[in-house]
């Protein structure tokens, strides 16, 4: 592969992506709200879910495999979505369909989400009083698991379009700016979400969402899903605006009639994939199976093994379980600030040092940290260092340390939310186009590790009896997987083209 990839559209066949107006920058960073919006929900669902879903009835090692529907969605919804939406001859352009149809899904889903214990109390579950019934509410949790599947369908739906669209328009800014705005706004979601997850006020403010069915917890996960879909009304309402589209050519369009269409499709495009592209799918993989441990279990990690709750035990273990639930979406909520500010830190990193030192080092960090979660973990529950749960002052410093880690792996996930997708827009552009195509692939590397993951991450930690214990340690060596092949794999680019790529996509 050249190392220099300044190349232009122009240099792919197949037909030409409309031409896009310039924009100024402000208007590229408005007319990427619908991420902010988008990450704002998916904030909420990554901090409160997994652990709501316990009270429900789902147990704990259960509670991965619910997370099946977002790389299953993924594997499906986002390539095809990817590839139709370079084809698409709407008038609204190729990407702000997709867009607005799957955030009016999204919205649907979330307040299904959000109601789906009275849902099931209408449905026929338990009439007790919340405050006096803790078992299982299966009619809920079948609502809550119809409306998490339909959310990360649609979430999907939305994802690859919006980040092709940055590409679209992108222009003279170029594919490090469009990404760095595009990280800081689920930065800014991430903050807006994590800070609601963090609040346990908000059955006070909204009483009324307060049912027989529906505690104090349930209530405030309800007021802070109706929020998430209120931003995002507004947030889809800025993209649409602002980001001015040109519909494709029809005459372009028709090319497309008579090809394959979904799946098919997508698996033909991986025979013409740019060069490069193969070994940054194996390091994309290697890399998610390092993270996916610490996004579906991290609060619940919180609230069990620092805090010593549980969301199915006593009073005070069930409080001590939302506390540590709180603790950890508020370290989150530090960990999207740190994500904001080093996403502006990425492209004179990277200009500096080349994309693949920086992610290289980056899984180097996450090695580190992952095994600093398992052993704080193990720590505080008195494996080594003796019975630290009596000890104040250690429990204390435990739990500071945890906060701290939260905090700091927002600096290697800035690089993980940026550098492969930047990588592959250049990779693209060097084949002449074809952005939601390649991003849609891309994000099958990105899916295929949640599955593992999910489908593996119960089983594993039952094993050892540990709680989520297990699943960091090995996705601490996961991590250590990842630096050693991207050091031998990725391909080397140019470090001053970093930014001069043309991210336009291709038809």
């Amino acid at each position: 592969m050249a190392d220099h990839m300044e190349l232009s559209m122009e240099s792919g066949g197949g037909g030409r992506p409309p031409s896009t107006p310039q924009i100024s920058l402000v208007a590229l960073f408005l007319a990427c709200m619908v991420a902010g919006g988008v990450q704002y929900g998916w904030a909420l669902q990554l901090s409160l879910l997994t652990p709501y879903v316990q009270t429900l009835g789902i147990p704990h090692a259960l509670t991965s495999v619910m997370w099946l529907c977002g790389p299953i969605a993924g594997l499906i919804v986002q390539p095809c979505v990817g590839l139709s939406s370079d084809k698409c001859g709407s008038p609204l352009g190729r990407r702000r369909p997709f867009i607005l149809s799957g955030c009016i899904v999204i919205s649907i889903s979330v307040i299904i989400v959000g109601f789906s214990s009275d849902i099931g109390y209408a449905l026929g579950d338990t009439k007790e009083d919340c405050k006096d019934y803790t078992g299982p509410r299966y009619r809920a949790a079948g609502a809550f698991i119809l409306g998490f599947w339909l959310l990360d369908f649609s979430n999907n739906t939305v994802q690859g379009p919006a980040r092709a669209l940055m590409a679209d328009l992108s222009g003279k800014h170029g594919p490090s700016a469009a990404n760095a705005i595009f990280v800081s706004w689920m930065a800014i979601g991430n903050v807006l979400g994590y800070s609601s997850g963090s609040t346990d006020k908000w059955h006070e403010w909204f009483p009324a969402l307060q049912t027989r069915a529906c505690c104090e917890a349930c209530a405030n996960l309800k007021a802070a899903f109706l929020v998430a879909v209120i931003f995002l009304g507004f947030s889809t309402a800025v993209t649409m605006i602002f980001a001015k589209e040109t519909p494709l050519d029809p005459e372009v369009a028709k090319q497309g009639e008579g090809e394959a269409t979904g799946p098919l499709a997508v698996f033909k495009g991986l025979k013409n994939l740019p060069a490069g592209m193969p070994q940054v799918l194996i390091v994309t993989g290697l890399t998610w199976l390092s993270w996916f441990p610490f996004i579906l279990f991290d609060t619940d990690w919180m609230g069990r093994e620092i805090y010593h709750g549980r969301p199915d035990g006593s009073p005070a273990e069930i409080a001590a379980f939302q506390e540590g639930v709180r603790q950890g979406a508020f370290g989150l909520l530090l960990n999207s600030v740190l994500l904001g500010i080093s996403s502006f830190m990425i492209e004179p990193m990277c200009r500096k040092l080349g994309p693949r030192t920086v992610w290289v080092a980056s899984q180097v960090l996450v090695c580190i940290a992952m095994a600093l979660v398992a052993i704080l973990g193990a720590w505080s529950l008195g494996d080594f260092g003796g019975n630290v749960q009596d000890a104040a002052a250690t429990e204390k410093g435990l739990k500071t340390s945890a906060l701290v880690l939260f905090v700091f792996l927002g600096l290697p996930f800035a690089v993980l939310c940026s550098v492969p997708f930047a990588v592959t827009a250049q990779l693209a552009a060097s084949k002449g186009g074809g952005q939601g195509l390649c991003t849609g692939i891309l994000n099958i590397s990105i899916v295929t590790p949640q599955m593992i993951v999910a489908i593996g991450a119960g089983p594993w930690d039952e094993l050892f009896g540990k709680g989520n214990i297990p699943a960091f340690a090995l996705a601490s060596v996961f991590a250590f997987a990842s630096a050693v092949a991207g050091t031998i794999m990725l391909p080397k680019m140019s470090k001053s083209s970093f930014r001069s790529v043309s991210m336009g996509g291709g038809h």
